[in-house]
This record gives structure tokens, sequence and C-alpha cells, in this order.
């Protein structure tokens, strides 16, 4: 089907998923907001769910500039701070994305976070609109899904290419049939949405983590409402400030670059199945995409493993360098004999494809349109096509993929208003956490976001994977938990390593 960002940016953690459709029969407050007063002063009605948590309801417009367009349901999950009596208050997260839900994130609080913030603070979660629970997107089937994740997402021919285009002409066509309001799904609305959030929290000032696309959101947020900012940590940062060609040039690099430490790891490991020098070895995993290309690898499932679902799987190995790197590792050498099973469970351990075919969540479609609303595509696919001689250049590995990330977006709805523009931002101090071998939110992506809000720290972890919060490093960990816990800012700019 259509090719999206092969990489997205999410949290990775593992996370327990909610069944909880039935949540959407909750009865809420009778009083529907019509007004902007009436969104602002909104009630949450709070009702226990799963066994100890607090679930609820917001009302938000659907489209903020005309009101009587009608209003979104967003799902909001609270964890209750252990000990009320000396609450600090509420901290807002998001686990990322876009697409990644924040229920989920919530539900799993007691994994996230250590004793002392689940003692002094509300947890609150909240499914952005078009995600999860939250009047959500939708465009493929599931069976339509699986050919999307399969399809060539490096189109090496005319007729390749323009099979592509086709796909994705499709797609649009049918998230456009199943989803009236698309146009309004993007980053800048569900900024929006959150300071309604606050409000109904009763916070004079939002607290948030925001981790990999949700800093994102935060940085739309702090742009938006710089007064409301209150205890604010974004780990894994987006630069606002990028184009969509650069970000997805950048991330090719970082990918690439998390791959060659890999390499070294490996060949530390008296199981590495790579060749060496460096060099070697990278032309080795570029081989295994293109004979992929020409013969997909059989699997266990009986389903084909091509070549776009093992650069999705090698990606995904590479978010987490303590779980994933020993499974790329069995991955290469299993296919050594011809089987792809390995490559096939990493790919869909990202994407949450369950053993029975259906996919845990609506993820792949919200992230292709909120995508595309975002960073709009002003590109032509013959710009597209002599970019990625570039991208293929400065990163081997991923760039050939991550080159036609931006095909889609070309030919998605027109909006009448542009993004706004970010050039800095200055609010209330704010956190960054930037890891140097972040793969999916590469580490000049922090750097950048830091120069961008003037009032900020930034702590850099020299490690590896994606995002540093909750990694192994105490530096990071207690530097951030003081923060929120106190508002005490490190006296200055901060560099940890993932073994203190």
């Amino acid at each position: 089907m259509a090719p999206r960002r092969i990489i997205r940016y999410s949290a990775a953690f593992a996370i327990v998923i909610l069944v909880a459709t039935s949540l959407l029969l909750r009865p809420q407050s009778s009083k529907i907001p019509t007004t902007m007063k009436d969104y602002q002063t909104q009630e949450l009605t709070w009702s226990s769910c799963y066994d100890g948590y607090q679930c609820a309801k917001l009302l938000v417009p659907i489209d903020y500039k005309k009101l009587s367009t009608g209003r979104f349901s967003i799902q909001v999950l609270k964890f209750s701070a252990r000990n009320q009596g000396q609450k600090i208050g509420s901290l807002v997260i998001n686990p990322g994305g876009p697409g990644a839900s924040g229920v989920n994130y919530a539900y799993n609080a007691e994994f996230a976070f250590n004793p002392d913030i689940l003692d002094k603070y509300d947890i609150v979660g909240f499914d952005p609109r078009g995600v999860g629970l939250s009047s959500p997107i939708n465009c493929l089937t599931d069976k339509e899904l699986d050919e999307s994740f399969a399809a060539d997402s490096n189109p090496t021919t005319p007729k390749e290419l323009k099979t592509l285009i086709r796909e994705v002409r499709s797609y649009i066509a049918k998230c456009e049939a199943k989803n009236v309001n698309i146009l309004n799904y993007s980053t800048a609305d569900t900024a929006r949405d959150m300071d309604l959030l606050r409000s109904a929290l009763n916070e004079a000032k939002l607290n948030y983590l925001g981790v990999s696309y949700g800093t994102y959101l935060g940085t739309l947020y702090a742009k938006f409402f710089p007064d409301k900012v209150g205890r604010m940590v974004l780990d894994g940062a987006v630069d606002p400030q990028a184009t969509s060609t650069e970000q997805d040039l950048t991330q090719a690099i970082g990918f690439d670059t998390a791959f060659r430490s890999f390499i070294e790891d490996c060949y530390k490991r008296s199981d590495c199945p790579l060749a060496a020098p460096q060099s070697k070895a990278i032309a080795q995993i570029i081989s295994i995409y293109s004979q992929a290309a020409k013969s997909p690898l059989a699997s266990s499932s009986q389903r084909l493993v091509t070549e776009s679902l093992i650069v999705l799987g090698t990606a995904s190995a590479l978010y987490d360098s303590g779980s994933g790197w020993p499974k790329l590792r069995e991955a290469i050498r299993e296919v050594k004999i011809g089987v792809g099973t390995k490559f096939l469970a990493l790919a869909d351990e990202y994407t949450q494809r369950n053993r029975d075919g259906s996919y845990g969540n609506n993820e792949a479609d919200a992230a292709f349109v909120i995508d595309c609303l975002d960073w709009q595509q002003d590109r032509s696919t013959k710009q597209i096509q002599a970019d990625a001689k570039r991208f293929s250049i400065e990163a081997p590995i991923f760039g050939p993929y991550l080159a036609y990330a931006g095909l889609s977006c070309q030919f998605f709805p027109a909006l009448s208003l542009k993004p706004d523009v970010i050039t800095t931002i200055d609010t209330s101090p704010v956190v960054i956490v930037g890891t140097t071998r972040d793969p999916a939110t590469p580490y000049l992506w922090a750097k950048a976001l830091h120069k961008t809000i003037r009032n900020s720290r930034l702590i850099s972890l020299d490690g590896d994977g994606h995002t540093g919060y909750g990694h192994g490093s105490t530096c990071v960990d207690s530097a951030v938990d003081l923060y929120f816990l106190s508002g005490k800012l490190p006296k200055k700019d901060l560099f940890c390593t993932s073994t203190f």
C-alpha cells in the first residue's frame, strides 16, 4: 500500500495494551459545550476503571476556528497519586507516535516512573484526537495494513515508482472516505486540546512529560501557551524547525549511526553473525535487503518476509540496545539459512501486529494522517527522486527507504492554512533530554530544540537506544525526578553516561 515514515517517533518500552471499547459508552456531563468558555470550564466526570484507575472523557472542538463543526471525544486515564496529602498536582504524559496511546502509557505508570513521582503526582494520559479511543482515524483493514507494511518502499525503476504512487493515492482515498474531518487531526490542534485538559484538571499550569514525538506536542504547547507551562520535560526531541526532508535525512543518518554502534558491539560477542571490518558488515545488511527485494524470505507463519519488513525489523531492534540488539543478531544469523521469521517478529513487535493478524492499535493510520498535516510536502516526485540519491550517499543503510517517506504527503489533501512557524520560544524553564546515538530522534534535534526554547536545560546521555529517561542512567533519572519533585533545574547543562 502506501509508504509512510518507516520509523515513527515512539517511546521504546513494553506496554500493556488495553481493550477498552466499553469506555466509549460511559456517560459524561449532560452539558454539551458550544462556546470556547464552555470547553474551557468543563468538569471531568471520573469513574473507576481497570481495577484502581480513573477514566473520563474530555470534549474538544473538531475545528477551533469553526466551533459549529462539532466535537471530538478525548479518552483520559488517571493513575492517582498514592499520597494525596502531599500531591504536587497532575503530570500529563505522551509516549510519542504520532499515534501512540497516552491512555496505555498512564496505565503503565508504575513501570515508567519511580515511587516518589507516583506518590506525589496524578499521572494523566490521554489518547490524542484521532488516536486509540479518541475519535480514531481508520483507513486500512488489517489485511491492507499487512500489505502496506510489506510493500516496496524503495522504488528503483519507473514501474516500481508508478506502482507506489498508485498505492499512495489509493491509501489517501480510503482515509478520506472513512474520516470526514481528515484535516482536523494536527498536532497543533492536539496542543490546544491539551490546554483544555489542563483546565479540566484544575491546574494553573501544565506539568508534562513528552517522549519522542511527544516533544513536538510539548513544543507547540509551549509556543501557544507560554504562560501556562509548568514543569516540562521533553525527552527524545524533535527539531520543530527542520523541514520534512531534513527530518527524514537526519533520521536516516541517525539509524545508520545506531547500526554502526550495533556492529561494534556485535564484534565483542561470540555469536556475532556480521563480517569484519565495519564496511563489510554494512555491505552485508544492504545485501540482505537487496536480496529480499528480489526474493522475499520464508517464515514459520507462511507470510513472506519482504525487503521493507526486514528494514522495519532492523529499525525496531535499534530502539533498545538491551533487548533489541540480541534479537537483531539472531535475525541476521537466521537469514543465512534463508529464513526471515525473526525479522518478521521484530517488525510485528514494532507495529503491534497480533498473531491472529489483527493490529493492537490504529497507530499506522493515525501516524500517516497526522504526519502529513504537521509536515506538509511541497516537493515534486522528481525532486524526491533527486533527493533519494543524496539520502543513499549520506545514509546508505536506511537512506534509500526514508528518502521516499514524504511521497505520500505530496498527494494528501491541501490545507488552507500553513503550519505555525517556530523560531524561538520564551517560556518557563524546560528540561530537554537527548541521547547521543538515538536512532529515531537524533541527538542533533535535542541540541536544536535546546536553542529554540531559550529558557531550557539540556541533559545529554552518552548512550544507545531511543530516549534517555528511565533507561538506567542515574544521572539522567535523578536530575529529571528532582525537577519534577522540586522544580529545581540542573545548574547547567548535564552530560551523563548510561552507567551511573
